[in-house]
């Protein structure tokens, strides 16, 4: 009979590529993955692992044990979701992320109310970028997932995902209450050719959002300071250091020397919740997508009065 655990440990090295990787994905130490392993080496009587280099590789025989790994704790899975959804409680375990701002935006309402109308409902939240998020929710280390694309830049949504529309949050620009068009009703991107930009990191959809689109209006962007939290791209605005793209959901406070100004054509990115679509069917679940969509709302209805 072989062991669900040892199995488990098996397929994570095989996907992720190092005994290292793995332990840190199933939150244990490298030892405890190899000796899984080895245990498992002996139930089925067949090298798994073997030396190379400073490092390990998985023999034939495991990468064959890994493909029915997946399937088998693919179909576990879906035994636990079909479970749940019989019972039709919300209980359990779930692990969630979502990126900063709806980490700070949305998931404080959220997770309140569902600790208070689902009080054996254990949630671990943990704040990813929108890349990870899709990576972690696809492999079955998250539960749920929220993340946001561009409307005019949007993100491939992987086979075996689902996903459910939260709010679009609209941005606008942030120039220094200084700046020749801080008092414009609107203005255009082309508006503010030459002008220096702050960004967060390259390589977050952010940064890459906005070089993509300030290119698209034939605005060459000079990005002169990079901070991936909007409050410090805001602050940096007000010290009169470049102009910044900032959504609602990022400016919880907006310093006294930054002016917003909307832009022409509006520019929005929408925040979705993404689950694996064989996990649909748990009440847990559909709970927590509720409990989004609810705070989103409770968000957008904060805009308004705004």
């Amino acid at each position: 009979m072989l062991d669900l655990n040892r199995l488990k440990a098996l397929h994570a090295v095989h996907l992720y590529g190092s005994v290292g990787a793995a332990a840190e994905v199933l939150m244990v130490t490298p030892s405890a993955v190899s000796q899984q392993i080895a245990k498992l080496e002996r139930e089925t009587g067949a090298r798994l692992m073997e030396r190379s280099g400073r490092g390990v590789r998985l023999t034939d025989a495991a990468g064959l044990l890994a493909e029915h790994a997946e399937r088998i704790l693919s179909l576990v899975e879906t035994a636990e979701a079909d479970f749940e959804a019989l019972r039709g409680e919300v209980v359990g375990r779930m692990t969630v992320a979502a990126f900063p701002t709806a980490a700070r935006g949305i998931m404080p309402d959220a997770l309140a109310a569902l600790h208070d109308r689902y009080p054996d409902l254990r949630i671990q939240l943990n704040e990813r970028e929108p890349e990870r998020v899709l990576r972690e929710v696809t492999r079955g280390q998250l539960d749920l997932g929220v993340i946001q694309d561009w409307l005019n830049r949007p993100m491939a949504m992987p086979e075996g995902l689902s996903r459910a529309t939260l709010i679009d949050d609209i941005a606008d620009v942030a120039v220094p209450a200084s700046h020749p068009l801080a008092g414009d009703k609107e203005l255009e991107l082309a508006d503010l050719h030459g002008e220096r930009w702050i960004s967060s990191s390259p390589g977050t959809v952010c940064h890459d959002w906005l070089v993509f689109t300030l290119r698209n209006a034939s605005v060459e962007p000079v990005i002169g300071c990079m901070a991936d939290e909007y409050p410090t791209q805001l602050a940096l605005v007000a010290a009169g250091l470049g102009c910044a793209i900032v959504p609602r959901l990022g400016r919880d406070c907006v310093p006294d020397g930054v002016r917003l100004v909307p832009i022409r054509p509006r520019q929005s990115r929408r925040i979705y919740a993404v689950w694996r679509t064989d996990e649909g069917r748990r009440p847990a679940i559909k709970a927590m997508v509720d409990a989004l969509a609810e705070a989103s709302r409770k968000q957008e209805n904060a805009w308004a009065v705004n």
